[in-house]
């Protein structure tokens, strides 16, 4: 199968210009500059004019609920949400139940991966109090890092003892894992929760969030990752940063993620949007939110990704005790920040280191996340159009909602290629299509 993609805008490693792409089978053959298309025999043309060609986005922050959780989304659901907002790959994360935090569970979750997932999909590894033996257990070309929750309700994945943080971080680092790192300290959050239930009663209302799990919560646990990284020479990336003064920890070996929805609302979003932005950590300040989207433009920040997390709506009512902390974000994540881009907050070029070249890099994605002849033809086709407005029959994700319902986008995904595969393509959504596990190299590289 060879197929040509013509007259479209390509933005790839910080270029954006005129040209076309050639398809052969599930790889890119060719990639030429100028107005002209190359001549040949094509079994496929897609006239891509007044369209941007993209490298199909690495969302590596993702809770897909499978298994066990599967009320909320599955893979199956979750993945095509993926597919219609031009995401190509993922990395799911292990608080599922079982938790991923044995070899036999990550087993069974690509397993299931390989059986119902549109896109192509890989795991980390979650750290547990007493689980680090089973590190070297793992295939350094399959799991992409471990993950560690600094402060977390997830059960037993909360680790906090100071020699059990010594052992992750040790043992990550004699195995070149990365860490990735949730952090929020619990006794801060804990002690902030019972000074707003003395006040307000036992399930404080949503506004509150930000005020529980505050600032000094989140910079408390990620100054403590921080010294243990650097103690031990261990990758550490730091998940969903949400506050200004976590971005003076960034540097010298230690990179940082921001998520979608910390990017886009402040804590006054909460009048209006209650609980179904209620992720954590808080979405903060206005200053906060600045400081990060100031930190995408000039390099800080090393990732975006969505932490998609959804819950049913009843999961989602209550107030800052009771209502689940998580949102659905895959579908619309890369519309949402090019239209940062068009606000000037970055450029589109940034939204795709970000978004597509970083992940690959930092996490050693092989022949993905860049638009290169022999790599993998992972391609997302987009388009600025009349502002339209995402309402609820257009929402793929298995918990039918988005905190994104009634607001007003300028960017849509026109079509969505997958190993060369039309996964997604102007409404038209290939059920049948599977994707492909992964593939990590076994050397770790440092982000440019």
């Amino acid at each position: 199968m060879k197929t040509l993609i013509k007259y479209g805008r390509i933005v790839n490693e910080g270029r954006a210009f005129q040209g076309s792409v050639v398809v052969e089978n599930d790889r890119i053959s060719a990639i030429s500059e100028g107005q002209e298309p190359p001549s040949g025999i094509f079994d496929r043309v897609v006239d891509a004019s007044g369209c941007f060609v993209l490298p199909g986005v690495i969302d590596t922050h993702v809770h897909f609920r499978e298994p066990g959780l599967t009320e909320k989304a599955d893979i199956e659901s979750e993945s095509r949400a993926a597919a219609y907002g031009g995401v190509t790959s993922y990395i799911d994360m292990p608080n599922t139940v079982p938790q991923t935090t044995t070899v036999e569970a990550l087993e069974e979750k690509f397993r299931l991966a390989q059986e119902k997932s549109h896109v192509n999909y890989s795991f980390f590894f979650g750290a547990t109090n007493d689980n680090f033996g089973n590190f070297q257990r793992l295939d350094r070309r399959r799991v992409a890092g471990i993950k560690l929750f600094m402060g977390s309700s997830t059960g037993n994945m909360l680790v906090d003892g100071e020699k059990s943080l010594e052992k992750v971080f040790q043992t990550a680092a004699e195995l070149d894992f990365p860490v990735v790192a949730h952090c929020e300290d619990t006794t801060i959050v804990n002690r902030n929760m019972e000074v707003f239930k003395s006040i307000y009663g036992d399930d404080p209302d949503v506004r509150f969030h930000p005020l529980i799990r505050s600032e000094e919560a989140c910079l408390a646990s990620s100054s403590l990752a921080v010294g243990l990284a650097r103690r031990f020479g261990t990758r550490l990336h730091i998940a969903h940063l949400s506050t200004a003064r976590e971005l003076e920890l960034l540097g010298n070996g230690v990179t940082g993620e921001a998520c979608v929805a910390h990017l886009l609302f402040t804590q006054d979003d909460f009048v209006t949007k209650g609980t179904r932005i209620k992720c954590n950590p808080a979405i903060k300040t206005a200053d906060d939110r600045a400081a990060l989207r100031a930190a995408l433009a000039d390099g800080r920040i090393a990732t975006v990704a969505t932490d998609h997390a959804p819950h049913l709506l009843s999961q989602k009512e209550g107030g800052c005790a009771r209502a689940a902390s998580g949102m659905p974000m895959v579908q619309f994540s890369l519309p949402a920040m090019l239209g940062l881009a068009d606000e000037g907050v970055l450029s589109i070029e940034r939204v795709v280191e970000l978004m597509c070249h970083a992940p690959a890099r930092l996490f050693n994605i092989a022949e993905r996340g860049f638009l290169r002849p022999n790599y993998k033809a992972d391609i997302a086709i987009v388009r600025r159009v009349e502002p339209w407005m995402v309402t609820r029959d257009i929402i793929q994700s298995k918990c039918g909602w988005s905190p994104l319902e009634g607001e007003n986008l300028r960017w849509r995904v026109e079509t969505t290629i997958c190993n060369g595969h039309f996964v997604y393509d102007n409404g038209r959504f290939d059920e049948n299509y599977r994707g492909e596990e992964l593939t990590v190299n076994s050397q770790l590289s440092t982000l440019k």
